[in-house]
């Protein structure tokens, strides 16, 4: 059985208490922070395993946050409700667990398939705290039977009491940095829109910018015909050609329509499973999984939907659907506000074309004598015979006479 100090030495004690303090300091995020505790809580017990679960206040349950031993996959997936599993208890009642031996024998125990740890035998866990409450929990585990004395047990639990605050710093700052990027995101959309760039760029610097924002594989914006029936890829940051193919939507028999006709954000957790969702077999070749997809609402009206998808199952929380929607309704202003000059400059080109139609009628009349009628279906029929504009042919018309004229 290994052996372990009854105690710390005083300047053993005094160097893991200093290192607190500097990750207290240090300005790193969440992630860098769980890091070092879980690099510092080793060094101290030698541990063969390190978690640490944080409570989500979201979802009123605890998330694997960090790990010694390397759990890519697992991290952010695996959770506890409060009170569930050997972790969960120690949450619920805010006190230290140590168990000798068969751990994973005791009623409380719940194992996770995808965590090997939970078949070693030995188990302590403290809870973290801050503000007199439990914001998570350290878990240690030994392959072997371990004997936990009280005073490292102690010493551990001061240990998780004074991180309790760096992790809640660190989430501070991790949001922090997030609501900034989030903001200038939307700051670099809302000078798109107000750009002389035409829509399709303004399109694709919002998937790019929103992609990179949300940490999604692909980001796409589809546009509503102009009968609101189906939904086409107009922008994608995706590098798909097959992807960039896909055939348009039905509005009333798709998931994407769905979001037009409920006017309201859609969570999918895996789309390779669901059947509602028409491309699962792209899907898997993409290497895409969850998806968030909200509707492009301007002045009450749909005119679009927004859509992301990311590579490994994402729950996603209540800020990121907030941000999405926030740069799908900007996104439907430059849809507007582009066909609204689209729409001017179709006005003001027909106008120039009536006035050059109308002076072109007139040369006409005057040199073949022809009524106004006649001369205005002259000028269609060349127009017609000649595959060229009105415009053209009234040109033309109006050169000719001028060259005639000697000017």
């Amino acid at each position: 059985m290994p052996k372990e100090k009854k105690r710390l030495s005083a300047s053993d004690e005094l160097k893991v208490l200093r290192r607190i303090v500097d990750i207290t300091t240090a300005e790193v995020d969440l992630d860098g922070v769980l890091s070092e505790v879980v690099k510092t809580v080793t060094e101290v017990t030698r541990a063969d395993s390190v978690f640490i679960y944080l409570f989500d206040d979201q979802h009123k349950n605890l998330i694997l946050s960090a790990s010694k031993t390397p759990h890519t996959r697992e991290l952010g997936r695996v959770s506890l409700r409060v009170g569930e599993g050997l972790t969960g208890w120690v949450a619920k009642n805010v006190k230290p667990l140590a168990i000798k031996a068969e751990a994973y024998t005791d009623p409380r125990f719940k194992a996770f398939d995808v965590l090997p740890e939970d078949k070693y035998e030995s188990f302590l866990a403290v809870p973290i705290i801050f503000k007199g409450k439990a914001i998570g929990v350290i878990n240690l585990q030994y392959r072997k039977p371990h004997e936990h004395v009280a005073a490292m047990v102690d010493f551990l639990s001061m240990v998780a009491r004074q991180v309790g605050g760096v992790i809640d710093h660190a989430r501070l700052f991790t949001a922090t940095r997030e609501k900034a990027l989030q903001f200038d995101t939307l700051v670099k959309v809302s000078h798109s829109i107000t750009s002389e760039k035409y829509l399709d760029e303004i399109l694709s610097l919002i998937v790019v910018v929103t992609a990179e924002m949300l940490n999604s594989k692909i980001c796409s914006i589809m546009l509503l015909d102009s009968k609101g029936a189906e939904l086409s890829i107009k922008a994608t940051q995706s590098l798909s050609e097959e992807y960039k193919r896909k055939p348009n939507l039905k509005v009333e028999s798709s998931l994407m329509g769905e979001v037009v006709k409920t006017r309201k954000p859609l969570v999918v957790d895996n789309v390779q499973k669901e059947k509602r969702y028409f491309y699962r077999e792209l899907a898997a070749k993409e290497g895409l999984t969850s998806m968030l997809a909200v509707p492009m609402i301007v002045k009450d009206k749909v005119v679009g939907v927004i859509n992301v998808y990311t590579k490994q199952p994402h729950e996603f929380v209540t800020d990121e659907i907030g941000a999405l929607q926030m740069v799908a309704n900007q996104a439907a202003v430059a849809v507007e506000n582009t066909q609204w000059m689209e729409e001017a400059l179709k006005a003001k080109e027909a106008l120039e074309t009536r006035k050059v139609v109308e002076r072109a009628k007139g040369v006409l009349m005057k040199m073949n004598n022809l009524t106004e009628d006649a001369a205005y279906r002259l000028i269609h029929k060349k127009s017609m015979d000649s595959c060229r504009s009105m415009k053209d042919i009234a040109e033309s018309i109006l050169l000719m006479a001028d060259f005639q004229q000697g000017k």
